[in-house]
């Protein structure tokens, strides 16, 4: 059979790429094969690669385990991408996916971060180490936690994150440690045991374990808990569609959540901007602001379509509860929708904050100075950091967290009441 783009498959081979039965791929003509590195990739049989910002650097292999279908991602060195489908998702440095995986748009795994077979992610954030078992749904969430590979946060298999309401509403992005403690790399892992499950939106803090079996409906923002649960007594009780009787925990949780990913993109631009290598290349540092990018504008886009549910909302709240409708609820649901374009903008206007320079410009000399003796090691420079330095660092991204937040509260007065 001749393949329909011979000379693309003609010219990887040339480079170096090892591809052990050229005539099974297919690379779409959109491709630029000058994004795929020929050292050490491995292209095997069933693969398909599309996209123009497609990007491929050395060491990484495709398709060991069952085929790959790959759009518009980026893929650092020494990436396994076993078997699945992977489109707009950025795979940084040492990062392994089991066979069929189903990666969707707005997902980064950092380095080292790992995922068995059979899962599925989309506007999924790993931070290094993370490690994720078989047979699990974890979309719309950000996970840290753990120092190295032997010490790594981790979710165990069949656990899902609950992220579509009854309400049919997706504002449900969970939080599993945090942005300014996490990527510093020294936290306490969290450790999500199997067959559980993850009801969004939540919190949990560093250092949280969850027993097998269990469903987490609360936060747990104290370190060090054993959270365990069994199937309950069972019963049934009215439920009325679009109500959402406590929309604060929903709003705050959402506000938070991007208040998390704006820091995150302080620290990109900031910090691993210095890291640029042939490890780290510019395109892939570009794929992964792109990618976060989409999480940012996924996350303000639920929330915005949320806000439009509150007039339906008032209306079913006031059906539910009669002469006992809270005024506080009412204006909290009023203000939420009335706001809710002013919030959008608010959100898109600190995209490219500037929030205490000094204190992050100091943090940043130390960044350098770990660069010139370390190298440009991501990992071994961010491990390397002191203590204090690491907290300096913390404290820059929690004012940025902060800031957010509060800015945010700003629309909203009856949440603070």
């Amino acid at each position: 059979m001749k393949h329909q783009n011979p000379s693309k498959i003609e010219k990887l081979l040339e480079k170096g790429v090892k591809i052990p039965n050229p005539q099974s791929i297919e690379i779409g003509p959109e491709v630029d094969i000058d994004r795929i590195s020929g050292d050490g990739v491995v292209i095997y049989s069933g693969c398909k690669i599309f996209g123009r910002s497609m990007l491929i650097l050395q060491g990484s292999k495709l398709g060991y385990e069952g085929p790959v279908t790959l759009k518009n991602c980026q893929l650092g060195p020494r990436v396994e991408l076993k078997g699945g489908f992977f489109r707009d998702a950025v795979f940084l440095k040492n990062v392994s996916m089991g066979s069929d995986s189903n990666v969707r748009e707005g997902t980064i795994l950092e380095e080292d971060s790992g995922v068995a077979h059979s899962v599925g992610l989309k506007q999924t954030i790993l931070l290094p180490f993370v490690t994720l078992g078989s047979l699990i749904n974890f979309c719309d969430c950000l996970m840290a936690g753990g120092t190295s590979r032997k010490d790594h946060s981790e979710v165990g298999s069949s656990f899902i994150h609950f992220n579509y309401t009854p309400n049919q509403d997706k504002a449900t992005p969970s939080l599993i440690g945090d942005v300014p403690r996490g990527v510093m790399l020294n936290q306490r892992p969290i450790f999500l045991g199997g067959q559980g499950g993850l009801v969004g939106p939540c919190r949990l803090e560093f250092g949280t374990v969850t027993a097998a079996g269990s469903i987490i409906r609360k936060d747990e923002l104290r370190p060090g808990r054993l959270i365990f649960s069994g199937m309950g007594s069972g019963g049934s009780m009215p439920f009325m569609p679009g109500m959402y009787q406590n929309i604060k925990r929903v709003v705050v949780k959402n506000i938070a959540y991007i208040a998390n990913l704006m820091a995150l993109m302080q620290w990109y631009a900031h910090v691993r901007s210095q890291f640029i290598s042939d490890d780290f290349t510019a395109p892939l540092f570009v794929g992964l602001k792109e990618k976060l990018g989409m999480a940012i504008d996924e996350r303000i886009q639920r929330l915005k379509a949320l806000s439009q549910k509150m007039p339906e909302s008032v209306i079913a709240y006031q059906n539910y509860a009669k002469e006992n409708a809270s005024s506080r609820i009412l204006k909290q649901k009023n203000e939420f929708f009335e706001t809710s374009d002013a919030l959008e903008e608010y959100f898109r206007s600190q995209e490219n904050m500037a929030i205490e320079e000094n204190l992050r410009d100091a943090f940043l000399e130390k960044i350098r100075q770990g660069v010139q003796a370390s190298g440009k090691d991501y990992i071994s420079v961010i491990k390397g950091l002191k203590d204090t330095e690491k907290e300096d660092g913390t404290l820059w991204l929690q004012t940025i967290v902060d800031h957010v937040i509060d800015g945010a509260l700003e629309f909203l007065p009856s949440f603070n009441t």
